[in-house]
């Protein structure tokens, strides 16, 4: 598989989104079968099971990296936190009330956000990013990163997201770094 051409990146809808989820899947999928995630075809079913879940979300938002030829090359999505969300009790440590306040609004949980290796290092993740945060009104983005992914742990602090702790974003998984990115 080579680089082909000029990436375009497309923003989209939930519904949008689930109807291209075959694409998100072919990226995700590649791209976390990687170390240090290693993950399964059992993972990946379970990861698109949480996506038609997420893709039904009122404010939910993706990208999606397509070369000219239509060819997924990179993806992105996320919603914004609700009052109950569960993200901040699975830290290790707690955080302070005011850190973990959340009204639907305030923070953008960034859910997935991978590109395909060939098109790495060539600002796609940039691109991808840029376009999912485009116009929204939530105050930081928060997400969870594997330790020994060191490109993905470099380009989120070359961003400007900070470390807030570590959690377990789901049973058995190994512990992640929390990041928050403020916008305002």
């Amino acid at each position: 598989m080579t680089r082909q051409g000029t990436v375009t990146v497309e923003s989209m809808d939930g519904p949008t989104a689930a109807q291209a989820e075959g694409a998100f899947r072919l990226v995700y999928a590649e791209a976390f079968a990687e170390p240090p995630y290693d993950e399964n075809e059992t993972d990946v079913a379970g990861a698109f099971r949480r996506f038609r879940s997420q893709t039904r979300k009122r404010a939910f938002r993706a990208t999606l990296a397509r070369t000219g030829d239509g060819e997924p090359v990179g993806m992105a999505f996320g919603h914004p936190l609700g009052p109950t969300t569960g993200w901040w009790d699975q830290l290790t440590e707690p955080v302070s009330r005011d850190m973990r306040r959340e009204d639907g609004r305030r923070t953008f949980g960034l859910m997935e956000l991978a590109v395909r290796g060939p098109w790495r290092r060539q600002g796609v993740a940039r691109r991808l990013h840029e376009a999912l945060l485009a116009d929204t009104e939530a105050e930081r983005v928060l997400l969870n990163v594997h330790p020994g992914s060191q490109a993905a742990q470099a380009a989120y602090r070359a961003w400007g997201y900070r470390k807030v702790g570590q959690a377990r974003p789901w049973d058995g998984a190994e512990l992640h770094d929390v990041m928050l990115l403020d916008l305002k």
